[in-house]
């Protein structure tokens, strides 16, 4: 009984999909009937003429790579669904005219403007049906399951299913009227008379004869329902059936189309199913308790997590926002004003150095700690929650050789700036910073994340004093990303709240000194856009060092730049600041210098020298979920500072490294669709000047392929002089892609090389397009020449359908007519501009031949207006992965050969893989072990863990506590990050003396 009550009255909403089976049904009934033909004979109907052949694999090639990013996956916005739909569309309208399909006895015009037909009166029925069935739920004759209104996409996408069912159909059993017996006669047998036991053959041997049982599957499955003389009410609303019979038939057939039989079937079943599951909420769908469905529902659960940020994408906000807030901030705030002055003028000194908002000690008084360290996360949600989920756990296990390692969780989180992508905004903050650590380890329950933290610590009940607190805390600091808003969202993100996840945040502002256990010391540095500490940071560390560290003391420093690598890059010098506070003012006690905005894990370490060694080791870790950056760029790094050093560790391998670049060929558009939009704009601006090419004979008329590629060649050159000679929109195009590329190569290079890598860049993109441009009007003029095109003006498939419409489809009570009478003439002419709209290559074609007849003078403006419009329809698809195959060449070229484009070469990757983070721990005699810990391959599916689920909640339990702090693992076990995870560097650093302060080199025991 519950069973059966849950199937009446569904405690939960259910989905409207009847799409996804309709189309299965669909496709299995295309199998079925066209493996009823004998697909020797279609073979051997096959035009042999290579040209044909030739333009099918071009056409099937370019539309296969430009839908391949959309294959299997559905993408948000729904950009995916946008380019299949296109995709069909153009694709059927092309390849209906070529000429293979029709020998091969298949005639693809009727299928379309059929199609046509029945899917605007399919559309018009509907929205008929919705609108009324919406008013009576408004005036309250239906039930409030009903309030909910219909997507748009839902209607259209089931309209388009049994408009094709219906082609389908016709397309192998025609509108056949069929006469038949009195029903008195009628043999009920005959419905499954290949059945029959009388038969001899077996019913395998009728399924090989596919004909015969397809006949038999039109005259008697899906035959006319009845005459329309059975249905009075209905006779002057049908559409008729042809009529069809053996010998000579008296008068005319009032037999209902089988078709119309098949599409009302559908709009029916659509009704039904919609009224009793919006009125009722009756389905036979989910046949199980709600307990049941509860717990099925809660296994298919799972996180919502944002993609990896789109750099390249043409339509993304973000990205433009973030463009704006970056010239924005470069403007305003650099040099005019600058937030950490404003901190510095906010905050109170107190005895001198120390001042309570920029000096935390409460980890001092410890024996030992463990910490962490971490940078550039909130990017892709399954990359950042994976290092979350890592840094969240108790304790770490990994496997070295035969023995097993341990590592406790931090008490102490650092994470070294960047913390969403592209612009710090709430929404970047919330969904790709805070959520993947929330997901994590869990803020405790009585925290509510819309409470602004005023007088910070605001420490958990129970505990009086920070020192007290045994959970993990938290300290941040901006990094470039966080400043293009001028560190508005980091402060209130940041600096007035209070819990990261699980992590407590006590900081109050954009840079910190902690003062840690064996007297060690963190300085966290806030760079800002200068790339360099200000006036009152520098005063207020370097009174630090003069009043607190001790000589014997040693200093971590973290920022979030690594200048050490960037000024060798870039070949500047920055950080003068942060120099002088680590040369004149620690004077060798600077231990270790971390920073993350690379991408990657790299550890150089000084080697010995003359001059004195102001920095042990040097550590880019930014591997926190943001996009790979890579290592190979960096191997020629020797020096900083007056020291040479070595690199000791790189992550991944500079082999790795320059294999990974590959990808940018191979699969730049895959990662980077949204890049269509800019690159099939900028190669129709460029051929643009070029539509159309009415000489193309010396082409064509050539025998030999050597003479078709010679001659194909000297046209393509001929008309890239004709761009630089006479055209305007083209040749203005290409300066400025030009002056674009010259600007795109990074400043490093000298002017010549930029202008050459610029100028060797825009003719790879001039040649492609052009190239495109030729191939396209080839086709054109190859099917306009075999009068395949451009036959009888703009709207000949709509005139051939009215004529076989009126041959087939007899209308003795003049339906058709009323139906004129009734709109105005607004239904036919629906239907003929609908179908003129659908078929682009005839408009192309015909406006073309008229051009290169008349001239270009001869259009008018809207007339141009639709020949550029119908090219650029096919020019978009198949030059959308061509402009893709040459950038992406590009980039691969200058990342692997000349070692520059390194961000703009990895992030085009989108690489979520590789990702790590640092763990420290200073022991008891006063040593830091550093581990690097990292995960080369990042889930992309995850599931509720049940361990999780089935843990006790206590309401004041912290969650840092609990066994299994995270509420996500990976779907498959062996993919998780806790058993993935590897060492990938680990050192020691040994503890200041007095020896060192000043000395060339520090001690490390690698």
């Amino acid at each position: 009984m519950e069973r059966v009550r849950t199937i009446l009255t569904p405690a939960y909403p259910y989905p409207h999909e009847h799409s996804r089976h309709a189309i299965i049904a669909v496709a299995v009934g295309c199998l079925f009937f066209i493996s009823s033909d004998n697909i020797n004979t279609l073979v051997e109907k096959l035009d042999n003429n290579i040209k044909w052949w030739s333009m099918y694999a071009c056409l099937f090639g370019f539309f296969y790579f430009f839908s391949s990013p959309f294959i299997g996956k559905t993408i948000k916005p729904s950009y995916s669904n946008f380019s299949r739909w296109y995709i069909a569309w153009i694709l059927v309208a092309a390849v209906y005219h070529l000429p293979s399909f029709q020998s091969m006895g298949v005639d693809l015009r009727m299928n379309l403007s059929l199609f046509l037909t029945i899917y605007v009166t399919s559309i018009l029925f509907l929205l008929v049906f919705h609108i009324i069935f919406y008013g009576l739920w408004y005036i309250g004759l239906v039930s409030r399951v009903a309030g909910k209104k219909p997507e748009i996409l839902t209607i259209l996408q089931n309209c388009a299913v049994l408009s094709i069912a219906c082609c389908v159909f016709y397309s192998h059993c025609g509108n056949r009227a069929i006469l038949r017996e009195r029903p008195s006669e009628r043999k009920i047998s005959m419905w499954f008379s290949f059945w029959k036991k009388e038969e001899r053959s077996p019913w395998l041997s009728k399924f090989l004869r596919m004909n015969e049982l397809k006949d038999q599957v039109c005259s008697s499955w899906f035959a006319p329902v009845g005459s329309a003389s059975d249905y009075p009410l209905l006779s002057k609303w049908v559409i008729y059936g042809e009529l069809a019979c053996n010998g000579s038939c008296p008068g005319s057939s009032d037999e209902i189309s089988p078709i119309y039989s098949l599409w009302a079937t559908f709009i029916g079943l659509y009704i039904a199913n919609y009224v009793v599951e919006r009125s009722t909420g009756w389905a036979l769908t989910h046949p199980v308790s709600v307990k049941e469905h509860e717990k099925l529902k809660k296994k298919q659960m799972k996180p919502d997590f944002l993609d990896m940020v789109p750099w390249y994408s043409g339509t993304s906000a973000d990205l433009f926002k973030t463009v704006f807030d970056l010239l924005v901030s470069v403007t305003v705030f650099l040099g005019r004003f600058d937030m950490r002055m404003m901190q510095a003028a906010m905050n109170k000194v107190q005895d001198g150095a120390e001042q309570s908002d920029l000096l935390y000690d409460q980890f001092s008084g410890r024996d030992d700690l463990w910490f962490d360290f971490m940078a550039d996360t909130g990017d892709g949600g399954n990359s950042s929650y994976a290092v979350a989920r890592l840094l969240a756990q108790p304790s770490i296990r990994l496997t070295e050789g035969d023995s097993v390692l341990t590592l406790p969780r931090g008490n102490l989180l650092l994470i070294g700036g960047d913390l969403a992508y592209p612009n710090p905004s709430a929404f970047t903050y919330e969904k790709r910073f805070f959520r993947p650590f929330e997901y994590a380890l869990q803020p405790p329950l009585w925290y509510k994340p819309e409470q602004v933290a005023v007088k910070k610590p605001e420490l958990p009940c129970g505990v009086s004093e920070l020192e007290q607190y045994d959970g993990p805390q938290s300290f941040i600091i901006p990094g470039n990303h966080d400043w293009f808003d001028g560190l508005h969202t980091f402060m209130g993100y940041i600096c007035h709240k209070s819990w990261l996840g699980g992590w407590f945040m006590p900081q109050k502002k954009s840079y910190f000194a902690l003062q840690l256990p064996k007297r060690w010391w963190v300085f966290g540095l806030d760079l800002a856009l200068h790339g360099d500490i200000d006036v009152y940071q520098f005063n207020f560390f370097s009174e630090l060092v003069k009043q607190k560290v001790g000589d014997e003391d040693s200093v971590i420093i973290i920022t979030h730049e690594p200048s050490w690598l960037l000024d060798w890059y870039w070949d500047h010098v920055s950080g003068k600041n942060v120099s002088h506070l680590i040369s004149d003012y620690l004077k060798g006690r600077c231990k270790l210098r971390m920073a993350g905005d690379l991408h990657h894990y790299m550890r150089h370490s000084s080697v010995k020298s003359d001059g004195p060694g102001h920095v042990q080791h040097l550590i880019v870790n930014g591997c926190g979920g943001a996009f790979l950056h890579p290592t190979h760029v960096f191997t020629k790094f020797k020096r900083f500072m007056g020291v040479s050093y070595e690199c000791k560790a790189a992550y991944p391998s500079y082999e790795d490294s320059s294999r990974i670049a590959l990808g940018n060929i191979l699969k730049f558009r895959k990662k980077n669709w949204q890049f269509d939009f800019i690159g099939g704009i900028i190669y129709f601006v460029l051929a643009f000047s070029m539509f159309p090419q009415c000489k193309l004979d010396h082409i064509l008329q050539e025998d030999s392929f050597s003479g078709h590629l010679r001659n194909f060649i000297g046209t393509v050159w001929s008309s890239a002089i004709y761009m630089l000679e006479s055209s305007y929109i083209s040749l203005t195009g290409a300066m400025v892609l030009l002056i674009v590329a010259i600007a795109f190569v990074p400043s490093k290079v000298s002017r010549k090389k930029r202008a050459i890598i610029g100028v060797l860049h825009v003719s790879a993109h001039l040649s492609a397009a052009l190239i495109l441009m030729l191939l396209l009007e080839l086709g054109v003029e190859t099917c306009i020449r075999h009068k395949l095109l451009a036959t009888s003006g703009y709207h000949t498939l709509y005139q051939w359908y009215r004529q076989v419409e009126s041959e087939h489809f007899p209308d003795p009570t003049g339906l058709r007519a009323r139906i004129e009478q009734w709109t105005h003439g607004l239904y036919p002419a629906c239907i003929k501009y609908l179908m003129s709209a659908f078929d682009v290559p005839e408009v192309m074609a015909v406006t073309r031949s008229n051009i290169c007849k008349n001239g270009m003078e001869s259009l008018s403006r809207g007339g141009a207006v639709i020949y550029y419009a119908s090219v650029f329809l096919y020019f978009w698809v198949f030059s959308t992965p061509v402009v893709s195959l040459v950038f992406g060449s590009y980039l691969y070229i200058c990342i692997n050969w000349l070692h520059i484009h390194f961000d703009e070469a990895f992030s085009s990757l989108r690489i979520a893989n590789y990702k790590a983070f640092t763990r420290f721990h200073i022991k008891s005699d006063g040593d830091l072990e550093v581990y690097t810990v990292a995960i080369d391959k990042v889930p992309k599916e995850w599931k509720l863990d049940p361990e999780w689920e089935a843990e006790l909640k206590q309401p004041q339990q912290l969650n840092h506590l609990r066994k299994f702090p995270s509420k996500w693992k990976a779907a498959a076990a062996q993919q998780d990050p806790l058993h993935t995870v590897r060492i990938v560097d680990q050192f020691v650093i040994r503890r200041t003396n007095k020896s060192d302060i000043g000395a060339p080199n520090g001690s490390v025991i690698p």
